[in-house]
């Protein structure tokens, strides 16, 4: 709402304003652009208009909404997905995530999960099994392993503490 708002303030009105992405009927200005991308800076947003972090915004996109949007379990391999959505060699996506980001797509994705899991861990709506099932860990054996080598805690431990350290999508 933030984004759509400074948009239209700028006199722009945008066709589609959804997570990473907006579409707009008309090609702004670069006095807009320059006006839009100080707005967005003040409210922690980036305007990105090169090719290379576009795909790489397009890449996190996917991974946040098939690990903190859908219900659906993980039956495609992340490579397959990815290489789908953006109409990329995974290898390319793979090699440009790494040089852009400094880290690796995975290891992106494992923290995704792993914030996740402090979600529904704190919602305490879900058993710890429940939880693997639905990040698409093969048990919790896995889960509580993998959760332990990023936060140094086990998942049981983190649900006991009255302040969850959880980051913001953003921060990963």
């Amino acid at each position: 709402m933030a984004v759509q708002a400074e948009l239209e303030k700028a006199g722009l009105h945008p066709l589609t304003v959804e997570l990473g992405e907006v579409e707009l009927g008309v090609t702004p200005s670069r006095r807009q652009l320059e006006e839009i991308d100080a707005a967005l800076k003040k409210l922690g947003f980036e305007l990105i208009d090169d090719k290379r972090s576009r795909i790489i915004a397009k890449m996190k996109k996917v991974i946040i909404e098939l690990v903190h949007h859908s219900e659906d379990k993980l039956t495609v391999k992340l490579s397959e997905r990815l290489s789908q959505a953006l109409h990329y060699d995974y290898s390319y996506l793979s090699n440009l995530f790494s040089e852009v980001e400094g880290t690796t797509i995975e290891k992106y994705f494992i923290s995704q999960r792993i914030e996740r899991a402090k979600e529904l861990l704190v919602y305490d709506e879900l058993s710890l099994s429940e939880i693997a099932d639905r990040l698409g860990y093969s048990g919790v054996a896995h889960l509580s392993a993998q959760f332990k080598k990023v936060t140094g805690l086990t998942p049981t431990y983190y649900k006991s503490l009255k302040q969850h350290r959880r980051r913001n999508i953003d921060e990963l």
